[in-house]
């Protein structure tokens, strides 16, 4: 698994720190990594996908790499449903 970034919607929750006065700088982090995840997802970002999802489901969107890996007309933006990925474009 990649290391994720604040330019990626994904979220990875922080180990919470012992020591309560560590607890005020942990949370403003966790929010801070939120906020840019939930930003993420509300511009619509989607990160370039190099294998597909093993479990997809209805509605999902991906952007395929196209090479590693090509739902079936090359790089570009797909969604699942009927059962296959669609080209979007």
């Amino acid at each position: 698994m990649r290391t994720p970034n604040l330019g990626t919607p994904f979220y990875a929750p922080g180990i919470v720190p012992s020591a309560a006065e560590d607890l005020p700088r942990f949370l403003q982090d966790e929010l801070t990594k939120l906020s840019a995840v939930v930003q993420a997802l509300t511009l619509g970002q989607l990160d370039k996908t190099y294998v597909a999802p093993p479990k997809p489901r209805e509605g999902m969107l991906r952007l395929a790499d196209g090479t590693q890996w090509n739902p079936g007309s090359g790089q570009g933006v797909y969604c699942y449903y009927n059962g296959a990925w669609r080209f979007l474009g």
